[in-house]
């Protein structure tokens, strides 16, 4: 599933080609991809057709784009396991699995004014992802939405969602505060989105190697200064995917442009099970978790059974 990496590439790459830009037309080939539209609000071509749209935003794996005028509604998306949002000059042939398709016409640009049509593809090939119009709210801390906007508004199916790492108004000192209180294993608390977002089993796996803590340990039991390491090797893993333009195993995690991300060649332990630990040498193991896997080193990522100093 795409994590913050790969959504904040497609974030940064929409956002000079839709901010400005009027919608023109929709067209939804497959309706299984609205189903977190509600329809009592309208329907998604009319809600859509005719409105202009701002700068795209992103909070941990959902992006949405704001869209001007009243009521504040906005288009949110969320890629799913499959999902890919390209962009596309007119009358080009999709190969892959087309789901939604936006006609824009671009804001007006250069001397001459020139305003050029795109296409905004929705593509999924499982049908997991969705797009929605949903309203927006303020936020409950009184902060930004997310990534790309300064306004204190997100949409309602996002309000749930905590703020990332790499969000300026993400506080540490209370995710430190509620790991404390939780007795679940350290991934796990990672992977719960109300709790940080963003983070998924890729890099999850890279943050505990890095920060040197194994998947099961008890979140309440990582001393301040272990949370602190871990929340900067978190960061520091992000920041590196954001740079190689997240990872990509396949097709199916692509930019807007379809070029894949290659933080799959810098990866210590997610997928290297069986290979030589980078630090010590010892295999790397994959072990059953939540229906997915867990990679670890065995040597370097100890279950501790005392809470450390």
């Amino acid at each position: 599933m795409p994590e913050l990496p790969e959504v904040e590439v497609v974030r940064a790459g929409l956002a000079p080609a839709v901010t400005g830009a009027t919608i023109l037309g929709v067209e939804v080939f497959e309706p299984r991809s609205l189903k977190r539209h509600d329809p009592v609000a309208g329907a998604f071509d009319t809600l859509l057709t005719g409105r202009v749209m701002q700068g795209p935003v992103r909070r941990g794996k959902f992006l949405w784009i704001p869209l001007e005028g009243t009521p504040r509604r906005a288009i949110v998306a969320h890629l799913g396991m499959s999902g890919q949002i390209l962009l596309r000059e007119p009358g080009t042939a999709e190969a892959g699995l087309l789901r939604i398709r936006l006609h824009i016409q671009a804001a007006p640009s250069g001397e001459s004014g020139e305003r050029a049509e795109l296409w905004v593809h929705f593509v999924d090939q499982r049908i997991f992802g969705s797009m929605a119009v949903d309203a927006l709210v303020p936020t409950a801390d009184g902060a930004h939405g997310g990534f790309g906007t300064d306004e204190a508004l997100i949409p309602t199916q996002v309000s749930h969602i905590a703020r990332d790492p790499l969000d300026p108004a993400f506080d540490d000192s209370r995710f430190a505060a509620a790991l404390a209180r939780k007795n679940t294993g350290i991934k796990r608390a990672l992977l719960d989105q109300t709790l940080v977002s963003g983070i998924g089993n890729i890099y999850a796996d890279e943050a505990l190697w890095a920060a040197r803590i194994h998947y099961a340990q008890p979140a309440n039991s990582l001393s301040r200064a272990k949370v602190r390491t871990l929340l900067a090797e978190v960061r520091h893993v992000l920041e590196k995917a954001l740079a190689e333009g997240g990872t990509s195993f396949d097709a199916q995690y692509v930019n807007v442009n379809g070029a894949s991300g290659y933080f799959s060649h810098s990866l210590n332990a997610y997928g290297r099970q069986g290979e030589p630990c980078p630090r010590c040498g010892t295999p790397i193991v994959r072990e059953q978790f939540m229906n997915r896997g867990s990679h670890f080193c065995p040597h370097c990522q100890r279950l501790r059974t005392s809470r450390p100093a």
